[in-house]
């Protein structure tokens, strides 16, 4: 992995590509090495759960940047 691959990869932004509504949950994943898939299911299962699941996801949609090209 290359020196910019590696730094793009540590830091928390939304990918443009692979991401299903605003890719907040593919940033999150890839941020800390985590499956992807795994991120989106428990963001599912924990809209099932009262509290600002909602909020979080849009604050986070608000400040993560996109990735650079």
């Amino acid at each position: 992995m290359s020196p910019s691959a590696a730094a793009s990869s540590a830091s928390l932004s939304r990918p443009r590509h692979g991401r299903m509504i605003a890719g907040v949950c593919a940033g999150i994943a890839r941020r800390f090495g985590w499956s992807t898939t795994v991120v989106r299911v428990v963001t599912v299962a924990s809209l099932l759960l009262p509290g600002p699941q909602i909020l979080a996801y849009l604050i986070l949609w608000l400040l993560m940047p996109n990735d650079r090209d």
